[in-house]
């Protein structure tokens, strides 16, 4: 999906909307892209296991200079290198070529399950790490749209602050024409000029927040510019959804790859079952000799490099691994209990998110009843302070009855936006607890 990106040449800052950030995330992310390139190493080895379905081919050849000093009887060549022939008559030390050349095919034809158990073992770990790259995409998407709904926040925050400048500033022009004229004392206008320095850090942390904040979603997204949302609806409308039901958990990307960790475990169980059972081997064998000694004993150094003698033969190998039981048995019971981790940690994951499905409705519930009551604050905090600045120029109230309706009128109009974004906040969790980031971008059409 391409992407358009849009400067402002001031600032430089980066201009996108929630779907540009989503997308931007998947791309860049370098935990998501290290979490994509182990699910595809993960399919790629489950291709090795399968190959080992083949049997091996091995060829080779060998050319050297000896003697041909032999005795008849037994003896352990490790560390010697064998000398094949009869037996000499004495020692001779004049060297004679020789070589050999050898074809050996062996395939493992029957394994009694083990093989099939090995392969669906490699299946299992890859079906993990698909569904870790799929959790680690949905949680991404989820820390991504929550950062975009804070930057959202703060730059109205920044807004209303750069408001409440503005009212400052009046309100102290206002105080200084009062007192000329004698209407109110000198003492109002040091005292408005200092809520106009308190207004003044109330914007500048504000802004201090607001720029870590994109800092914040400028990592999730791997940018270098500042991200500035384009989607600025969120602290003005309301979600239209209400209460959910409940969803199918079995679907939510973190039960996906609980399930595929507790299903990895029992296939391991089912390998180590398999791996004490017997095995049947064929094999064939093709292989020729050359030697600069003949049969008579005389020599003819360097005839040995010819092959002379040929051979061939095949034949089935049945092993059965005697001792591998007792290992086998004791690698069976710690898997097992690993097994049973597992399990009991994919039922936690599932108690979990039915108890968070619940609190996702409650908080919606409620955070759609407090926007109501919010606006209607707004509006009385705004009436409120109107009437507080006429009876102030009249000459009616002090000071502190304008301060305290200003700072109510600043505190509902923040309160509004905060209640729009805890909306916003409780449908993303909807979101997050039913394991469907479109319950939440749904709402933007």
């Amino acid at each position: 999906m391409a992407i358009s990106v849009t400067q402002a040449s001031a600032q430089q800052d980066t201009l996108l909307s929630l779907n540009d950030v989503i997308v931007l995330g998947n791309q860049n992310y370098h935990l998501l892209r290290a979490r994509t390139f182990d699910a595809i190493a993960a399919e790629k080895h489950v291709d090795v296991v399968k190959y080992s379905r083949l049997p091996t081919l091995d060829a080779s050849y060998q050319a050297g200079i000896s003697t041909a000093n032999n005795l008849i009887g037994v003896f352990n060549p490790n560390g010697i290198l064998p000398i094949s022939g009869p037996p000499s008559t004495e020692n001779k030390f004049e060297p004679g070529t020789g070589s050999a050349a050898g074809i050996l095919l062996n395939w493992q034809a029957v394994t009694f399950g083990e093989r099939d158990a090995r392969i669906n073992t490699a299946v299992a770990e890859a079906t993990v790490q698909k569904s870790l790259l799929q959790k680690e995409q949905f949680q991404h998407a989820i820390n991504i749209i929550s950062s975009y709904l804070d930057i959202l926040l703060a730059n109205a925050n920044l807004h209303i602050h750069q408001q409440n400048i503005k009212r400052v500033e009046a309100n102290l022009k206002q105080s200084r024409v009062l007192t000329s004229s004698g209407i109110k004392a000198g003492v109002d206008t040091e005292l408005f000029q200092s809520e106009l320095s308190k207004a003044k850090v109330e914007y500048i942390n504000s802004h201090k927040q607001l720029e870590i904040l994109q800092w914040n979603l400028a990592r999730l997204i791997v940018i270098e510019n500042l991200p500035v949302p384009r989607d600025s609806a969120f602290l003005s409308t309301l979600p239209s959804s209400r209460i959910l039901t409940d969803s199918n958990l079995d679907l939510h990307p973190i039960i996906k790859y609980s399930q595929s960790q507790f299903e990895l475990s029992q296939s391991k169980e089912q390998q180590i079952k398999k791996s004490y059972l017997p095995k049947i081997n064929v094999w064939g064998a093709g292989f020729a000799r050359g030697s600069g000694f003949l049969a008579d004993g005389s020599l003819h150094a360097w005839e040995g490099l010819n092959l002379t003698r040929y051979n061939y033969s095949v034949g089935l190998q049945l092993t059965f691994p005697i001792m591998k039981y007792g290992e086998a048995k004791r690698l069976l019971a710690h898997q097992s209990s690993l097994s049973k981790g597992a399990e009991e940690l994919l039922q936690n994951e599932r108690s979990q998110l039915f108890s968070q499905q619940q609190i996702a409705n409650t908080t919606l519930d409620h955070s759609l009843q407090v926007v109501s009551e919010t606006k209607e604050q707004l509006r009385s905090a705004q009436a409120a302070f109107q009437a507080m600045q006429i009876r102030y120029n009249t000459g009616l109230v002090n000071f502190s009855d304008l301060i305290q309706a200003q700072y109510t009128l600043l505190k509902s109009e923040l309160d509004v936006k905060q209640a729009y974004w805890d909306t916003w906040k409780a449908q993303l969790l909807e979101a997050a607890v039913k394991g469907d980031v479109n319950i939440f971008l749904n709402e933007m059409k």
